[in-house]
């Protein structure tokens, strides 16, 4: 088996689906994680979830928390807990601007997927989001389903 044909057998990304439908997505950016081998081989069989997940900005420095990572079952040499805080690698000037812009009222950093790229490395897109009303959500929804019915109704012509 071709190195090619191997990777199509894994997951191609971690999506936090539940983050659009809380959230304004205002701007969006890419980030490395800083993560152990056991865990990158756990994300590539999709033993992860991004759900209940935010970043936080402390010390100058981006951390991801609440992301559940199974821990591998083929690793015995060390413990690693599935929801501790990871590194997010980024430049300093891009943390600078994230915390400009997070210092504003209601503004918060939410993950929303998590990706390997063409040469194997781990991403995670992260958002500047602002938390939507009752009301914003019951008009997402009201999107969702016109939009499902159009679609229909194109199907049957």
């Amino acid at each position: 088996m071709t190195k090619k044909q191997n990777t199509q057998a894994y997951v191609q990304a971690i999506q936090n689906r539940r983050a659009r439908y809380e959230f304004h997505i205002l701007d969006t950016l890419v980030a490395g994680i800083q993560l152990f081998g056991s865990e990158v081989k756990s994300v590539r069989l999709g033993k992860a979830s991004l759900s209940d997940s935010f970043a936080i900005i402390h010390h100058n420095e981006v951390w991801l928390e609440g992301m559940q990572i199974t821990p591998y079952e083929h690793n015995h040499l060390e413990m690693i807990e599935a929801k501790r805080s990871r590194k997010l690698l980024l430049h300093k000037a891009e943390i600078q601007k994230i915390l400009a812009k997070i210092n504003e009222k209601g503004l918060t950093l939410v993950p929303l997927k998590a990706f390997f790229t063409s040469k194997g490395l781990l991403k995670i897109e992260i958002a500047i989001a602002k938390g939507k009303k009752l009301y914003d959500k019951r008009d997402t929804i009201k999107a969702r389903e016109n939009q499902r019915q159009m679609e229909q109704i194109k199907k049957q012509y």
